[in-house]
This record gives C-alpha cells, structure tokens and sequence, in this order.
C-alpha cells in the first residue's frame, strides 16, 4: 500500500479510520440475533463500515457475509439477480461443496449459469432469465435459511426498493426476513427520510423489526490522530490545522477528507512537512481534474436546472428552496419552476434533502459550480 488514504472500498482495518465503537455495536447486535437498519448520507463510510465489520475474525469465522448493492436495480428481478451473483460470489472461493448447495436450491437461475474447463460456475444470469422473480426470491431465501453456516446479509441503499413498480415488495421481503432464523440483516440507505419512514412508521412493514442506528461522522480529533500517524509512518509530518480546515470544509464527510488527504499525501515527501498552503491546491487538483466531466453534465441539463444547481452552489446548504425569496435572490423565474427543476435533480442524485435543507450532493462539483458563478 504506497497511499494509506484510500478513496476506492475497503482494504482492511489497518487503512479503516476510527468506527471503533460503532464496530462493537454492530457486531454485538449481530451475533445476538438482531436485525440493523444503518442510516447516514452517502460517501460518509458505511459500505466500508460493514466491511470492516464482516472483517472481524469471529465474524468471518461463524458466518456466511454477503454484502448486496441495489443502488442501480429498478425492480425486483434486477434485485434479485443482484443477491444471487453476490451470493454466488462470496461461496465461490471456500470450494465446490459450498457453490453447489447455493445452486442446488436457486433453480431458476440455472439457465444463466455457465461451468469453465476446471467446473468452477460464472454468472450469466440476465434479468430476462428470471421469469417470475417472487419464485427466485424464495429460493434465495430458502438457501438463506438452509446454508450450513448462518448469514449475515447487508443490502446497500435498501430504500431503492420503493422506486420499484412491482407490488408488494416491502411487504414480501418483511415476511421473508421475519422468517428467516438462519439470518440477519444489514439494512444500509442514504436517504434518511425514506429509511426513516420504512423502519419508524407503524403503518409500515418493517415497524419496530431493526435496531436503527444513524451514523455520525468521525470526530476530527480521531482523524487527526489517523492523519498523522500516517504520515509519520512515511518519514512525513503534517500540520494539525490543515486537517482542522479540511474538516471543516467538507463537513466531516469521509470521502471528501480520504480525496483531498490522498492528493497531500502523494505531493509530500518524505521528510517534507504538509502546511496549510497546501490544502487549496490539492482541492483545485482534484477540480480540475473532473472539470471536463462536470462541464459534459452541466451541457446535457436543462437550462432551469442548471440555473437552480448554480444558485445552490452559491447559497451552500439550503433551506426554503421553494419561497419567492430564493427565486428573487438569484434571479430564478418562480418557485414553481424551482420546484419542477429541484425534483428533477433529486431524481438524479445531483441533489440532496435532509429534512428541509436541499444541498448538492457532490461537494467538488458544488465548488467547481462556485468558482463559475
């Protein structure tokens, strides 16, 4: 490992800053027989998080771990063929005896699995393979329940399932888990409000069947302790009020500290100390290195939802987004418009909302959009 900021996935508790505590509650609730619905923003780690978590030695060596990411499916046929190729994938490795009960039970994929000269099986499955995917799901419970291990099965951005078309589906994946004794499950997501009104609501399936926890970002003494350590275990040293302002300018969030840390890291040698002179470069860097793609994106938007992402970008975190004094303010032609041009960024994950503040979700892109307004 040449960077120990990373900013692409987990690669072990060694690059894993802090969560210590959050850690042991995970891995407490687990192994009693809970189920966990992990609530925070995007990019503030919780991939990683669970990662970290199926990393732990008693973990790996009492349960099956599988990590699903349904945060591209639009339906149930392309989530379940999601949850068997990760299934598939994690069995692999331990050996034949292990794959072969998985595809035993799960016959409705086995058009779409294809077996190589050493009868190792890949993954071919399509969703037009799946012809009736409540059938699949079952058996992919069914396996679940019957594996000669017990599971452990986190599913990223569970609140996707909302924007399926298919009926039923939080109330069929409720019975499922209810029933399920030989599993427990991770119910990650970013958007607090949906999440919220799944696991909270008592009008809802999933009423009171998880322990809610919203994670918080590391504190910035524990990633100072992070940063410096690491830069002294490369001969390196590091001023403590750059990783104070970095901190703060990007909030806390993990990704953006990882991102800019990274770039100081590689620009200082060893025996060089990093001062505070060098944090703007380092942002300007990374800008300008996405600046063609985030000009492409602005190109390809409409007029009124680029008008509305600019007048975020200047305004920061914001609140009243619909009022008549935000359109005036920046010279927006109504609220209505605002309104229309909001949802649709919100459709496609350019913007976020918590609560009634609406802030754009890519902090690089916001300033980026900052530095042309």
């Amino acid at each position: 490992m040449t960077n120990p900021f990373v900013t692409n996935g987990y690669v072990g508790p060694e690059y894993f800053c802090d969560r210590e505590q959050e850690t042991k509650d995970i891995e407490a609730w687990l192994r009693n027989g809970n189920n966990i619905a992990l609530i925070s923003p995007r990019r503030y780690g919780k991939t990683d998080l669970i990662r970290h978590c199926f990393a732990q030695e008693a973990i790996k060596k009492e349960y099956y771990t599988f990590i699903i990411d349904i945060y591209s499916t639009k339906s149930l046929s392309e989530m379940v063929n999601k949850m068997g190729r990760s299934i598939l994938e994690v069995l692999k490795p331990k050996g034949k005896r292990h794959w072969e009960q998985f595809l035993n039970i799960v016959h409705s994929f086995k058009t779409g699995i294809t077996y190589d000269a050493m009868g190792q099986p890949s993954w071919n499955v399509s969703v037009g393979d799946i012809v009736n995917p409540n059938n699949t799901l079952d058996e992919i419970f069914h396996y679940l329940q019957n594996a000669d291990k017990p599971c452990l099965v986190a599913i990223d951005e569970f609140q996707q399932i909302l924007k399926y078309d298919d009926v039923d589906v939080e109330a069929s994946l409720r019975t499922y888990v209810q029933y399920c004794s030989n599993a427990n499950f991770v119910f990650m997501g970013s958007q607090r409000h949906l999440m919220g009104a799944m696991f909270v609501s008592p009008n809802r399936p999933f009423y009171q069947s998880v322990t809610v926890m919203n994670l918080r970002q590391i504190t910035v003494e524990k990633y100072w302790d992070f940063c410096k350590k690491h830069f002294e275990d490369a001969g390196k040293t590091i001023d403590k009020a750059l990783v104070e302002q970095l901190y703060e300018r990007f909030d806390g969030v993990t990704f953006y500290l990882q991102k800019v840390m990274n770039v100081l890291f590689m620009r200082t040698l060893s025996g060089e100390r990093c001062g505070v002179d060098e944090l703007q470069p380092a942002i300007d860097y990374i800008i300008d290195f996405t600046s063609p793609t985030y000009e492409d994106l602005m190109y390809q938007l409409p007029e009124k939802q680029s008008l509305v992402l600019m007048a975020m970008a200047r305004e920061g975190k914001t609140r009243q987004i619909t009022s008549g004094s935000f359109a005036k303010r920046y010279g927006l032609i109504s609220p209505s418009a605002v309104k229309s041009a909001v949802k649709a960024l919100l459709d496609k994950d350019l913007v976020t909302q918590e609560k009634d503040v609406y802030q754009i979700y890519d902090k690089f892109f916001e300033l980026w959009l900052r530095q042309r307004c």
